[in-house]
């Protein structure tokens, strides 16, 4: 089998070209405000606050479309949360299948019986778009690509996907398979809770089976990682029947934005509209914070416990979008805890916060808690009785 590898000279004679032609593209940013539509080139498009997933722009959003590799985004979602809870470790050798090495389309080259770790599998799927990548990982998470695309849609399911249906893993061009610009939208902002992904979409090259013979340099297909301030993912795909795809997210002074946008007719107008779209987003809008990660936001008593009280700590950040120059809202939020069982572990997930604006929830935090608590011994709750007897409590 024969890699495509490139020398050091090779390498950076194609990074100056890529460098190029990508900055002769021209900008819609001085445009914005006199059109409405800033995606002209695609079929249908949709741009998101990350924080609260209010649409800030749409483009026939709900519209049923191929959607190319950005397929992946949901195969992705699911190799994360194996990841994030211990089930996969990045580190983890797999032996590549015969199934993932004839896999067509984008490839780095998997041959069957290689040895490759998890880590260079995400960095082929991210970076790359890797089919056989993809595959490979779809058979370490599910046994088969077909349980893996049953897992795929029964998750589509379960965050109230109207518009989707998965029939591979890859984003192959197949009958029955569809999506829209808001699904998208959705699952890569379910995607990008899994922060550890961003650690493979933000780079713009990186390498493959170091330390081997077959070192593989692979070079991000999002450009905009590298020529867009605050880009750190997400996907592209193309396909004949989807064309030009890309699903991009940036964070700026604390305003994420997610962009999805489908139908171009080149990689150029594609990148120059997602552009135009973060471009507007951070031209006219702005993310303030209400309350800080940390913030302790109530205390409760507790019973039969080893401690009397317990703080409900926001486990991250409460941020809102809004237009710049606007007056500020006042917002309000509810509480609603979990049925507590001791012992409880420092970090533990406790309950929820509900921000709220004008009786709508638009976003909702995990609280946790700072400390361990114990379920008191019968001598501890005796002793809790009586105290709380001669302070007329009871």
């Amino acid at each position: 089998m024969t890699y495509f590898l490139l020398g050091d000279v090779m390498k950076k004679i194609i990074s100056i070209i890529l460098s190029l032609s990508f900055l002769i593209i021209p900008s819609y940013s001085f445009a914005l405000e006199k059109s409405p539509d800033i995606t002209p080139g695609a079929s249908s498009a949709i741009m998101i606050d990350y924080d609260t997933r209010e649409v800030l722009y749409n483009k026939n959003a709900n519209q049923r479309t191929s959607v190319a590799s950005l397929t992946k985004m949901m195969g992705l979602l699911l190799i994360f949360e194996k990841i994030d809870s211990g089930s996969i470790k990045t580190n983890e050798i797999l032996t590549v299948s015969k199934n993932a090495k004839e896999m067509g389309g984008t490839q780095i080259w998997l041959e069957e019986g290689e040895k490759i770790s998890v880590n260079d599998l995400l960095k082929g799927i991210t970076m790359a778009s890797a089919n056989d990548a993809m595959v490979q990982m779809a058979e370490r998470v599910s046994g088969t690509e077909e349980a893996f695309v049953n897992q795929m849609n029964e998750k589509a399911k379960a965050l109230g996907l109207k518009n989707t249906n998965f029939v591979n893993s890859t984003g192959f061009d197949e009958e029955g398979g569809y999506s829209s610009a808001y699904d998208m939208a959705i699952i890569a902002s379910e995607l990008l809770k899994h922060e550890k992904v961003l650690e493979y979409t933000s780079k713009y090259e990186d390498y493959i089976r170091e330390n081997t013979e077959n070192k593989t340099w692979v070079v991000n297909t999002n450009k905009l990682v590298r020529f867009y301030k605050g880009v750190d993912g997400l996907k592209t795909g193309f396909t004949d029947e989807a064309g030009s795809s890309i699903a991009v997210t940036a964070k700026r002074d604390g305003l994420r934005l997610i962009a999805i946008s489908f139908g171009y007719n080149n990689t150029n107008s594609r990148n120059t509209e997602a552009m135009a779209m973060l471009d507007y987003g951070y031209n006219q809008y702005e993310s303030r914070s209400i309350l800080n990660k940390g913030d302790i936001v109530k205390s409760i008593n507790l019973n039969k416990a080893d401690k009397k009280k317990i703080d409900l700590i926001l486990s991250e950040d409460v941020r809102v979008t809004t237009k710049k120059g606007s007056t500020p809202k006042k917002y309000t939020y509810d509480i609603k805890l979990d049925n507590l069982k001791y012992p409880i572990k420092k970090g533990d997930e406790i309950g929820y916060l509900y921000l709220k604006d004008s009786g709508k929830t638009i976003k909702k935090v995990k609280l946790i808690t700072n400390e361990n608590i114990e379920k008191a011994n019968i001598f501890k709750q005796y002793l809790g009785v009586l105290e709380d007897a001669f302070s007329g409590n009871i």
